[in-house]
Order: structure tokens, then C-alpha cells, then sequence
């Protein structure tokens, strides 16, 4: 009897609210006390996986909705911290919005949304965490030595790991004399880097191929350079194979542009112009 639980005619926009809500609802919209006229709604994020749900429990004073709030309660036991801050604070908005109107079922919805979204939040996190396809791309042999690249999307040192771990399970890259590698991850929230690189034995062959890749200004990629040794020593030839090794699959792969674009004819001209050229 909702009449009954509203109080008469006192509250007949309450009244309208709570059959409109039981009609919604079903069995997910319960009665916990109905003289407190306390209610309680499980609402959950209509996905299997990942399965998150709430429960609202709500009081209405009798000022509602003219003057008052609903008092409100969030149960959820992995809801904490700035998450369950952000959620009340949502709420607390919708109210002030719609002040003097009926607020529950904009309310249910708008936990529904917050559900929704952290679990898109979640599953594109669980994503993230995958092995990311790796390329390989051609090889430069010069005086029995030869140099591989390899290339894959990386947002997180974890995927660094994993690519490092799958391509090891390839006996011939794991037989490699060095497996040179740099990578850089671009930190939206921070606006910056996160950069790193490794010789493996190959002394400055890191630090030259993560320079390359900043020269390039390429992000959230990682590039492995493969090298066999072949018994003779190439001096300084064998960093540019490195680097030219890198250079070739970036650009294979979009992350680079084929060509480096040159000055125009005017520009150069200006240049020569220039005080410290005369």
C-alpha cells in the first residue's frame, strides 16, 4: 500500500515515484521498512564480465522532494576512496540540478552509468595487460654478422616484459649475441615519457636506439634489434645497422615518416642569409 507508506495525500509525487520505480524495476527494487519509508535497489552493470553491482539504499524525509534529499547509502565493498567520493559526488550534483523533483530514477541510472563505465575502465585495463602483436622485419647482413628488428605497441612496462618473454621463446633470437631494445611510452596524465633501453653486451647500442626513436618522436612502441655475430669485427658499422634496422621497420609500420622533409629552396636561401653564413 504506497499510499499507506507516503503518508496520504501529502506526498503524492513520492507516491508516483515509488510505483513508477516498482514498475521499473521488478524484484530489483525492494520495501526494507515502510513506515521509515526506507527502499533499497540492487543495480548492477548488465555485463557477465566483469560482473560489478550496488546496492542504494535510500530514505525519504518527508520533505521530499519539495526541500529535502533523499538520505542515501552506496553498498558495495569494492566501491572505496576517491571512486565512491566521485559517485556521491555525482549524485549530490544530479540533486542540485533537479532540485524540487523526483531524483531516484535518475539516480539509479546514473550509479547503473558509473558501473558501466568502470568496468569498460577495467576490461581496457585487462586489454592493456595482453601480449601485443609483435612484427618482424627484414634483415642487414654485413661480413657474416646480421641484424634483425622486431616491433610491437607498448602502454605499460608490463607488455615490455611480455614482448621480451615471447620473443625469448624463439631459440633463434634467444641464440642472438644481443638483443638490443629501447622503447617509450607516452603518459597522457603526466604529459610525458616513459622511456628506457638496454645494450644487452652491446655497449651504447641501447642509449643510440632510444635516441633515434626520440629523434623520430615516436610513442608507446618498443623496438628490439636482434644481432648474430659472425666472427668479424665492424667498428662503428654496426651501430648504423642497428639504427637503420630501427628506422626500417618504424617506417614500415607508420610509426615514422619514409622520408625526413627538407627545407624549401626560399628557406635555404634565408639560411645562407643569416649573419653567422656571410
Amino acid at each position: 500500500n504506497v499510499t499507506g507508506i507516503c503518508g496520504g495525500d501529502r506526498w503524492p509525487q513520492s507516491i508516483e515515484e515509488i510505483e513508477a520505480l516498482s514498475s521499473i524495476y521488478g524484484e530489483e527494487w525492494c520495501v526494507i521498512d515502510e513506515a521509515a519509508r526506507i527502499f533499497c535497489i540492487k543495480i548492477c552493470n548488465g555485463l557477465e564480465k566483469p560482473k560489478l553491482t550496488a546496492c542504494l539504499q535510500i530514505i525519504l524525509p518527508h520533505e521530499y522532494p519539495s526541500t529535502s534529499p533523499p538520505i542515501y547509502q552506496i553498498n558495495a565493498a569494492w566501491l572505496r576512496g576517491s571512486e565512491r567520493a566521485k559517485l556521491a559526488n555525482s549524485l549530490e550534483d544530479l540533486y542540485v540540478e533537479n532540485m524540487g523533483e523526483s531524483i531516484l530514477y535518475l539516480w539509479v541510472e546514473k550509479v547503473r552509468e558509473f558501473l558501466v563505465e568502470r568496468s569498460q575502465s577495467a576490461e581496457t585495463g585487462r586489454l592493456y595487460e595482453e601480449l601485443p602483436p609483435i612484427k618482424h622485419g627484414e634483415s642487414i647482413t654485413d661480413r657474416r654478422s646480421t641484424f634483425q628488428p622486431h616491433l610491437a605497441p607498448v602502454v605499460s612496462p608490463r607488455q615490455v616484459k611480455m614482448i621480451l618473454e615471447k620473443l625469448y621463446e624463439n631459440k633463434k633470437i634467444a641464440s642472438a649475441t644481443h638483443n638490443i631494445y629501447a622503447y617509450r611510452i607516452y603518459c597522457e596524465d603526466k604529459h610525458s615519457f616513459l622511456q628506457d633501453c638496454e645494450d644487452d653486451g652491446e655497449t651504447a647500442a641501447g642509449g643510440r636506439l632510444l635516441h633515434l626513436l626520440q629523434i623520430l618522436d615516436v610513442r608507446n612502441v618498443m623496438v628490439v634489434v636482434s644481432r648474430w655475430y659472425g666472427g668479424i669485427l665492424l667498428g662503428p658499422d654496426r651501430f648504423k645497422h642497428i639504427n637503420n634496422c630501427a628506422r626500417n621497420i618504424l617506417v614500415e609500420e607508420g610509426y615514422a615518416a619514409s622520408t625526413v622533409r627538407r627545407p624549401s629552396e626560399e628557406s635555404r636561401f634565408q639560411l645562407l642569409l643569416r649573419p653567422s653564413n656571410l
